[in-house]
């Protein structure tokens, strides 16, 4: 089972389940979750190799989608789902393979088709920090930043650091190794005919015009919508604005 943050626990209803992107983790997203949790429960996941949950020699969409529904299963069986970005990837993954677990799906910041932009250089980053010369998260960071001018893509990747163990929460050995896959889009049959909303930011160009005949081969009632000034990590350039869309779009319960 994945590893689960929990907010609104004794709210009714299916839950809210939000699966996190690519070097991420369940609290990338934890202020959101937790101001939804007013009204819904949401449970929050670390994706396989990633975070506090179990380590697999593998990392497919399929992978992903089963562990999601796991989750589910275990959750009342069914659920709300928002995906970000390899998240996004594995909740559309779910809503084809196991259709009847899903109410409505979020899909933030991503297309299911092929990408030609790697993350590759993302794990060459971090594999050349020094764990053994770290003491601090600024030691890390200082580090990182000779191979990542980014600071907010240094701060992200910073979250998935264990200063105390010096070691990364991230399988990165197995995430280099399926790399093509989660850049990629497996061919899944079948089709989800639930309410699904394409959450863009508007400075991304991840969800091109040209993706709609996919999306909407799969997912025949697709609405989209885009967050202005906002970019790829729509959830951290604009949390009140994303955070009112999901209310809106999932309803209180």
């Amino acid at each position: 089972m994945l590893a689960i943050t929990e907010y609104g626990a004794d709210q009714p209803g299916p839950p809210i389940l939000i699966a996190h992107g690519l070097y991420g983790s369940a609290r990338n997203l934890g202020v959101v979750a937790k101001r939804l949790s007013d009204t819904r429960r949401v449970l929050a996941v670390d994706m396989r190799n990633h975070g506090a949950s179990p380590w697999f020699d593998s990392h497919s969409y399929a992978d992903l989608a089963s562990d999601l529904a796991e989750v589910v299963a275990v959750h009342g069986g069914q659920a709300d789902v928002v995906g970000h970005s390899m998240g996004g990837k594995a909740a559309m993954a779910l809503a084809l393979l196991h259709p009847n677990l899903v109410r409505r799906l979020i899909v933030a910041d991503i297309a299911p088709v092929t990408y030609g932009h790697t993350q590759q250089m993302m794990i060459d980053a971090m594999r050349k920090v020094d764990l053994a010369q770290i003491e601090t998260r600024r030691d890390a960071d200082l580090q990182l930043a000779e191979h990542v001018a980014e600071d907010g893509v240094r701060a992200f990747l910073l979250q998935s650091l264990d200063v105390k163990g010096r070691a990364w929460r991230l399988n990165l050995d197995v995430l280099e190794r399926f790399m093509p896959r989660i850049i990629g889009w497996p061919d899944l049959s079948g089709t989800f005919d639930g309410p699904v909303l394409f959450l863009s930011g508007a400075l991304s160009d991840y969800v091109q015009p040209d993706h709609r005949p996919a999306i909407k081969a799969l997912f025949e009632n697709a609405k989209f919508a885009k967050i202005p000034d906002a970019g790829h990590w729509l959830h951290a350039d604009k949390p009140r604005e994303f955070e009112a869309t999901i209310r809106a779009f999932m309803g209180a319960g």
